[in-house]
């Protein structure tokens, strides 16, 4: 049994996906070669089993440790302000919240009143059109600040979560 936190644990998934696609790839170099009919073929060193067993390996302590992670990110909780939520609601919320908060991003960014652009050289209609905005622009200026708000306290009791709270991964 060896204790890791969360930022450890998805280092070393890191590395460990970065030794698989070490061995995927020299797998891909050496398990063929071509040679000319009338030379000595030069012949890559290969051992399917030592490869395979490897790989195999790998995959083995991936798994472990992603589900030791996610095992851990459903059953632990934090608080959020005053609000306690687990790990993985945090990471699914943050989520939604972000595309949330691009729209609103784009929202407070528009003009109250701005021109339309005319698509086509030949356009009929020589009067200039407007686009106006639909909804109240400061209240979309406030909801934006309360979603980035509530973004940045959940990553901050993420980060702290994952740099202190320590789980068994029997790797």
């Amino acid at each position: 049994m060896q204790k890791m936190t969360s930022a450890y644990a998805n280092k070393l998934l890191k590395s460990l996906e970065e030794d698989k696609a070490f061995w995927v790839n020299k797998e891909n170099a050496s398990s063929t070669y071509v040679a000319a009919v009338n030379e000595e073929p030069v012949v890559p060193e290969y051992n399917y089993a030592e490869v395979a067993a490897t790989i195999a390996a790998l995959d083995d302590k991936i798994c472990i440790i992603k589900h030791a992670l996610n095992f851990t990110n459903a059953s632990a909780s934090v608080m959020v302000g005053d609000t306690e939520m687990s790990i993985d609601t945090i990471l699914i919320k943050m989520a939604q919240m972000n595309k949330r908060k691009a729209v609103l991003d784009k929202m407070r960014k528009q003009l109250p009143k701005a021109r339309e652009e005319q698509n086509s050289y030949m356009s009929r209609n020589s009067v200039p059109e407007y686009r106006y905005i639909n909804y109240d622009l400061d209240l979309i200026k406030q909801e934006y600040e309360r979603v980035s708000k509530t973004i940045m306290e959940m990553q901050m009791a993420l980060d702290m979560y994952n740099q202190t709270v320590q789980f068994e991964v029997d790797i």
